[in-house]
Parts: C-alpha cells; sequence; structure tokens
C-alpha cells in the first residue's frame, strides 16, 4: 500500500472499526490509515494514542478495532519496539503498509529558514534529516513524541524562531507554511507500516480481511541464536533449501539472556504453505528460541515521483535510461564512465531542480552546481553562498544523486562538508596548501581541478598534500591551461590523461566546459575525453544558457546534454592498459 495518486475509482465505505495509533491526527500514521481507509473502502475512526503500548493496549482491551505501527524505516533501520510488542502480545498481523515519507519543514506563516531556531519531530524523523539539519547553524533539533504533535505545538506557540518537521498534511490541517521540502536523508525514504487486530478478535475485528491478493504474503519472525560461528548461517541454510526469500534481516543482543543473539526477519511467503511448515521445523533444530509473529498481505514500495518544476526550457531533455545511481565514485579501471552535470551557478530553485531533473534524466550520476564562485571581476556574480548550498543539497535529494560544489576558504570546509558529498577544489586554489590541508582531514571526497599554469607534476604534488592527511578519495580534474592560443579560452590538455593514468591510480575526470569555453565544440571534446581514457566528464548545462549568470557561452542546453549522452554511448571505455 503506498501514499501515491490512485487513478482507480474509491468505492464507497462499506465498514467502519475503530483504528488506534501512535500520535495525533495530522500524524503520519493517521496519514497512511485515510489513505488504507480510502483505497480498501472502509472507514476508520482514529484513536490516538501516546506509545506503542498504548496502541497495543487500546486493540486489546477493545476500545480499538485494529491498530498501526511502523515497524522499520529505510534510512532509520529496524524500529525494534513495534516488532517487540507484535510479539509479546501474540497479536494478529493483518497487512503491511508501505509509505513515502516527504518530510517537510513547517513554520508559521511570516517565518523563514533565516528565523528558525528551534525544530521539533519524532526522534527518528529527525535522524531521517540528519544531514538537513547539520546545514542548519545555530539551530537545536527537540525530539518530541509525534510529528502531528510538532506541526500542533509550532502552530499555537506563534513564534518564528521554531518550526516543524512534519508532513504536507499536517501543514495544511494546522495552518503552517513550508519553508524547505524534500529534505529526508534521501529521496526514498520509506516507512513500514504493519496493521494488526488483538488475537481471537471478535465482531466487526474479526470480519475485517484487508488482503488483495493471497498470493502476496509475507511472514515476520523472531528468532534467536548462541554466539557461535556458523550459527545465523545454520538458520539462513535453512530458508534457503526450502525455497523462501528473506527480505529483512536484523539483529540485537538478546536481553536477559547471555551470549545469545535475537534476530527480526520478514520471510516472503505464509506459514500456510507446505515449504515454510517445513522450514519452521527445521528452524526450531538449530535455534534457542523461535517466535512467529504471523503472516499478512504484503505490498512492495512504489516507485518515487521526482519533483516537477515549471520552468520554460529550450527543449525537452533526452529520456535515455538513468544508470545506477550508485556508480558514481569511481575506481581506476572499473569499468564505470561517469557523468557530472548541473549549472555553473546556482541561481534559483527553480533553476537548479528544473536542471537536476534534466541532467539525471538523461543519465547523469551526480548533480553540480557553484555556491561561491571565484570570478575575475569583483563586480561579477559570486554565487549564492550558503543559500544557494540549501538550494544545490535540496536538488540532489529530489532526484537521489550526490552533489559536487566548490569551496574556496579553510572556513567553509566545515559547513561544506556536512551539505555536499564531494568537495571541488577549483583551479584558482590548487596550489592553496593550507585549504588542500583542510580538506584531507574531511571524510568526503575531493575534487581536484588542475591549475591554469599548472604542470602534470604540480597537480599531482597538490593531491598528495590531500592524501597525506588521510583523505584517499582524490579525484583529479584537467580543465585546461593557459597557452598563446587565443581560439579558446583555454588549451584542453587531453595528452595528460594518459599521462596520468600511467602515474596515479587516482580516477581522472574532465571537464571540456572550462577547457574550451564554447558551446559548439564541447560535445566532440566530450567524445574524445572519454576515448582517451578519462573516467569521466564534468559539464556545465543551464535550462537557458543565454540567461545565465556566469559563463553563458558554455553551458550547453538540455538537448544539447542528451546528444551528448546519446552519442558518449557509442564510444567505448577505455581499459586499464595505456599505450
Amino acid at each position: 500500500m503506498s501514499n501515491q495518486t490512485d487513478t482507480q475509482p474509491v468505492p464507497a465505505p462499506t465498514l467502519t472499526l475503530t483504528a488506534s495509533f501512535e500520535g495525533i491526527e495530522g500524524s503520519y500514521s493517521h496519514g497512511v490509515l485515510n489513505a488504507y481507509a480510502q483505497r480498501r473502502g472502509v472507514s476508520f475512526a482514529p484513536v490516538g494514542c501516546q506509545t506503542y503500548r498504548a496502541v497495543v493496549h487500546s486493540v486489546l482491551s477493545g476500545r480499538a478495532d485494529i491498530g498501526l505501527l511502523p515497524v522499520d524505516n529505510a534510512i532509520a533501520g529496524t524500529m525494534r519496539e513495534g516488532y517487540d510488542v507484535l510479539a509479546e502480545y501474540e497479536l494478529d498481523p493483518l497487512a503491511e503498509i508501505t509509505w513515502h515519507m516527504d518530510h517537510r519543514l513547517l513554520g508559521i506563516p511570516g517565518s523563514s529558514l533565516a528565523t528558525v531556531r528551534m525544530i521539533d519531530s519524532h526522534p527518528v524523523v529527525l535522524a531521517e534529516c540528519g544531514r538537513f539539519l547539520a546545514t542548519l547553524r545555530d539551530v537545536r533539533s527537540v525530539p518530541v513524541p509525534d510529528t502531528g504533535v510538532a506541526a500542533r505545538d509550532v502552530a499555537a506557540a506563534a513564534d518564528p524562531t521554531r518550526a516543524a518537521i512534519a508532513s504536507s498534511d499536517a501543514g495544511r490541517r494546522y495552518g503552517l507554511i513550508e519553508l524547505a521540502n524534500t529534505i529526508s536523508d534521501h529521496p526514498d525514504n520509506y516507512t513500514r507500516f504493519l496493521m494488526f487486530r488483538a488475537p481471537n478478535a471478535r465482531g466487526v475485528a474479526a470480519d475485517f480481511e484487508p488482503a488483495l491478493d493471497y498470493a502476496n504474503r509475507k511472514t515476520s519472525l523472531v528468532f534467536a541464536v548462541p554466539d557461535q560461528p556458523g550459527a545465523l548461517g545454520r538458520c539462513l541454510t535453512v530458508f534457503g533449501q526450502n525455497g523462501l526469500n528473506i527480505s529483512k534481516l536484523d539483529s540485537k543482543t538478546r536481553l536477559g539472556a547471555e551470549h545469545q543473539f535475537a534476530f527480526y526477519a520478514d520471510v516472503d511467503g505464509d506459514i500456510r504453505e507446505e515449504r515454510f511448515a517445513a522450514a519452521l521445523q527445521a528452524l526450531r533444530d538449530v535455534t534457542v528460541s523461535l517466535h512467529v509473529i504471523g503472516s499478512y498481505d504484503a505490498d512492495s514500495a512504489p516507485p518515487r515521483q521526482r519533483l516537477t518544476t515549471n520552468v520554460t526550457v529550450d527543449s525537452t531533455p533526452s529520456k535515455a535510461p538513468a544508470p545506477a545511481k550508485n556508480s558514481w565514485k569511481v575506481t581506476r579501471g572499473d569499468g564505470y564512465f561517469v557523468v557530472v552535470g548541473g549549472p555553473c551557478s546556482v541561481e534559483s530553485r527553480e533553476q537548479i531542480l528544473a536542471t537536476a531533473e534534466a541532467v539525471t534524466s538523461a543519465g547523469a550520476v551526480m548533480l553540480r552546481g557553484g555556491v561561491f564562485k571565484p570570478r575575475t571581476s569583483p563586480y561579477s556574480f559570486q554565487g549564492l553562498g550558503w543559500a544557494g548550498m540549501d538550494l544545490l543539497a535540496e536538488a540532489g535529494r529530489a532526484v537521489g544523486v550526490p552533489i559536487v560544489s566548490e569551496v574556496m576558504t579553510i572556513d567553509q570546509v566545515e559547513r561544506m562538508s556536512t551539505a555536499v558529498d564531494m568537495l571541488q577544489i577549483g583551479a584558482r586554489n590548487m596550489q592553496n596548501f593550507d585549504l588542500l590541508k583542510a580538506v584531507g582531514k574531511t571524510d568526503r571526497p575531493v575534487l581536484l581541478k588542475r591549475g591554469m599554469a599548472a604542470s602534470v607534476d604540480d597537480l599531482l604534488s597538490a593531491a598528495e598534500y590531500i592524501l597525506s592527511e588521510g583523505n584517499p578519495n582524490v579525484v583529479l580534474c584537467e580543465r585546461g591551461i593557459r597557452t598563446f592560443e587565443t581560439a579558446t579560452r583555454n588549451t584542453l590538455d587531453l595528452s595528460a590523461i594518459p599521462v596520468l593514468r600511467e602515474r596515479t591510480h587516482l580516477p581522472i575526470m574532465v571537464d571540456p566546459s572550462h577547457g574550451v569555453g564554447v558551446r559548439r565544440w564541447i560535445i566532440p571534446l566530450c567524445r574524445a575525453a572519454k576515448a582517451v581514457g578519462a573516467h569521466g566528464l564534468l559539464v556545465e548545462v543551464h535550462p537557458n544558457p543565454s540567461e545565465a549568470l556566469s559563463d553563458s557561452e558554455q553551458a550547453l542546453t538540455f538537448s544539447d546534454f542528451g546528444r551528448m549522452m546519446d552519442e558518449l554511448a557509442d564510444v567505448p571505455i577505455m581499459n586499464d592498459r595505456v599505450g
């Protein structure tokens, strides 16, 4: 079950049940129940509770017909208390509901991100938004019982320095405005909920059967093994030998039992199946305890909806399929050729979101964008600064790819490291040795651009400054050097690529945008860079290059970028041999 818009007609409610959940109206659990009720043609009278156990007790006492508990989150992990109370009270699980956690930062009308000094939310939700929260200076996170409570209390306080992380529904319900959206650490952030009823339920709860497809079932169980080599392996072998797939496995030390570990497992299938019964019988021989929570209707996570924007662009972006999102981290000779796309400068929310969508749709696996811009003239656009950093981070989260941006000064390094996935050292700072040492002390990969008048030896020596501080993740970037030639902005030194491949293990990227500075010559140089052995490209792209606030002559249009990606597909990746 999902929170995606369903085009199927919604059946009129034919059954009314009371449903308990943790929190108040406006919480995520309340939203899950409402969406599920509409989909299944039932009506739920909500019963809000303060704790997981209070939810369970309301069902056992008959105050509620069914209950809903979260059990798993894609970022925060297993919510063990949910599994524990289901097992402890022998509750009857009915259905799994998978919900996209679209967190929003909400404040009172008139407030802004700059005014916020305190953010309320559920502890798990705060953990899911850790990277976003780390970008906010002098802002305190305050754990509260529920996201609905957070939104309600912020609205009641009428204080522009307070904000809540909650759903858009909570914002509408309590009259709050959105200060930031897509703030989860990853856009594919889902929580699994289990709907349950009391054992041997009677009345309307006994008649309620939510399963849509009895063939799509899942079983949750908890088992314990001794702290011995091979103990877990024997259990996993049992599942494999009986043709059962484990879709989730998590562990903890078993409380009250020294040298034992408890495992939470979700297994595809139903305990009424013959193969499942055989597996459970065999498991009893290799575990010290085994508790089957029960089988229930299962549903896979729905596809993520990307953020869309209304921006007039020159043409439609290419629809070439995007590669796996985790392929951006490269090593020498690993077979990947990565493309990083984005604008020279982050100029507005609409611009960076539209560009992020376009370049990732065409196949880019990382988003670039400048927020602090070193410009030759002090009167040129210098970037949006930290406000631009927030926009770039939002765009990266919206499309689900890492981001890279240039850091210019030592005092920017710590804060920038909390917001970006890769730190860029620009050509003008290639020999800023104190800055190189500072990024070398971080845990972020570093994209090191070759200086405008630097030799290959100079570039490798600069990289050594970063490596010597303990950071092994350095990517070199050829971006053109100054020569006597004036036909192009710089002279793109593609001959440096085979030289660097021979002399270093570090990955090598090419920035043809700065290399020539002329839009129509960039695509041929991209093909050449791949052919000569580069591991990837850094390319500037803009919705309307003629209106770009920096380097407008060298930015590709969306259609140019799509065509470039298509042409690159015909150029083979060079193997690790040189010469």
